[in-house]
């Protein structure tokens, strides 16, 4: 009796399940799988309710792995990453209606010098976006963008109130890649390990191409290598750190990804001057007076470059060199003229550009046949501007372009400071690994722009919301206590 009591209590439920089941089964059948995802849709609500930081843990565990549909269903009129964009999205949804139910949103995190550079970048991008020659492909990339940044930034700094979190972070991400890595050097073994033209697809499907990849390697060659500084751990952990790291800059090394390898040199040069305590607002003055003198002499500069003829080479030293030759290296080649179509866009419409997302639909008709490479094309189906700068001067006018520059240093401005503040050695260390991983994308942005995926947003703002935490919440002893309780009894 008492079980027929309970199914009875239960019965909507279990007639509920039934019916599930015998629709779900019906549907295989006809080999129509959507119901399939259901469970998987109530899970991610449960979670994101219940627990929402193990949630973004999830996500960003699964970011290095997302493949886009589009690789798989070619005559698909959308593309996004699975599984993490259409969970980023349902995440999104039931964030902002946990927040507006519970009122409960930490007003300084909106205040906050960061936060206010972002919603310039979002404001600016809406009203590009309604002006768009695209309207459609410009409001895609709009809401890509709105729910990386709800996630990756505004539901991680909450997240980063624990401060522990902030290794759970890295290594959710850094386990993942790692598992790419290991998949790309194994393809990589198979055609040939120092084969330098197989490099550019053996990471396929998770990253379409090697510069991508070897970016995000740049970041968490930082971000990990920082990790290794902690003195605390067995013999055991700290030879899987060590180990962690070493796979890290193989997988770096084997991308070859001039762009990232110069840029893990610049950060390297910064961590240095860091370590000797120069100021940022010094390097920042330095780093100007470079970028004024490089302008000034660029006349000599080019004809420097011109005269070098090293193409690329699976010899590191060589196929650094090759980063400066313009005169027969093609895809130096290709990115000149992919950059002087943009300025070209630009000049047709400086303030408001031709819209989010649609510069590879239009920058066609502003090559120039003396411009055009062997790879180049008409049809947009070979990537971007391929910088985070010029993109957006060509798709949201010189205010996109300079929004992104303001993220970008006061970004760093807070980490620095946060750097300074914290006394704590091994947080210390975290904190200065993540800047250096914040400068190599800074760099990587002037010849490359990765934003508009999860991969790169994932680190991107990740990093930024870990400086902004700490800014909000751990240097401000008289609310830590407060501010440390556990996400999901707050928010």
């Amino acid at each position: 009796m008492p079980i027929l009591l309970q199914l009875r209590k239960y019965s909507p439920v279990i007639i509920l399940v039934l019916l599930y089941l015998a629709a779900d089964m019906i549907l295989t059948g006809q080999e129509i799988y959507l119901l399939n995802l259901l469970p998987v849709v109530f899970l991610i609500i449960y979670l994101t309710l219940a627990r929402m930081d193990l949630m973004y843990f999830i996500i960003v565990f699964l970011t290095p792995l997302s493949v886009q549909l589009i690789d798989f269903f070619p005559s698909s009129s959308v593309d996004f990453g699975i599984p993490t964009e259409p969970t980023l999205f349902g995440v999104m949804v039931v964030f902002y209606y946990k927040i507006l139910y519970d009122r409960s949103l930490d007003t300084r995190i909106l205040n906050h010098p960061v936060t206010y550079a972002i919603f310039f970048n979002l404001f600016w991008l809406l009203v590009t976006s309604i002006s768009s020659s695209i309207p459609l492909v410009s409001f895609k990339f709009f809401l890509a963008r709105i729910w990386f940044i709800t996630i990756y930034y505004f539901l991680a700094i909450l997240v980063f109130r624990r401060v522990n979190n902030i290794r759970v972070f890295i290594w959710c991400y850094t386990i993942s890649m790692m598992g790419v890595v290991i998949y790309t050097i194994i393809r990589h073994m198979h055609f040939g390990i120092f084969d330098q033209q197989v490099a550019h697809i053996v990471m396929s499907p998770f990253f379409r191409d090697h510069t991508s990849y070897g970016a995000m390697l740049a970041m968490l060659f930082f971000g990990l290598g920082s990790v290794i500084l902690h003195k605390k751990g067995n013999m055991l952990i700290r030879i899987l750190i060590w180990t962690s790291w070493t796979v890290i800059v193989a997988g770096l090394i084997l991308s070859y990804t001039r762009a990232a390898w110069i840029s893990v040199l610049v950060s390297l040069g910064i961590m240095v001057l860091t370590l000797f305590r120069v100021r940022f607002r010094y390097i920042l003055v330095a780093g100007a007076l470079v970028m004024i003198y490089l302008a000034g002499e660029r006349t000599d500069i080019i004809h420097k470059m011109q005269l070098n003829r090293q193409d690329s080479s699976a010899s590191v030293a060589e196929h650094m060199r090759s980063s400066s030759n313009i005169t027969t290296d093609e895809s130096n080649l290709e990115r000149i003229n992919r950059w002087n179509s943009a300025i070209r866009m630009f000049r047709e419409r400086p303030f408001l550009g031709w819209g989010p997302g649609t510069y590879m639909f239009k920058y066609a008709p502003f090559q120039l046949s003396s411009e055009k490479t062997m790879i180049s094309t008409d049809f947009g189906d070979l990537g971007n501007a391929h910088s985070e700068y010029i993109g957006p001067l060509a798709e949201s006018g010189v205010l996109g372009s300079l929004s992104f520059v303001l993220i970008g240093i006061l970004s760093l401005v807070t980490g620095f400071r946060v750097y300074q503040k914290i006394t704590e050695k091994p947080l210390k260390h975290i904190v200065l690994g993540l800047i250096l991983g914040m400068i190599t994308y800074l760099i990587h942005g002037s010849l490359n722009n990765f934003l508009d995926t999860d991969k790169a947003s994932a680190l991107f703002w990740g990093f930024i919301a870990v400086f902004v935490s700490l800014d909000l919440y751990y240097t401000l002893p008289t609310e830590n206590a407060k501010d440390s309780k556990d996400l999901n009894t707050q928010h």
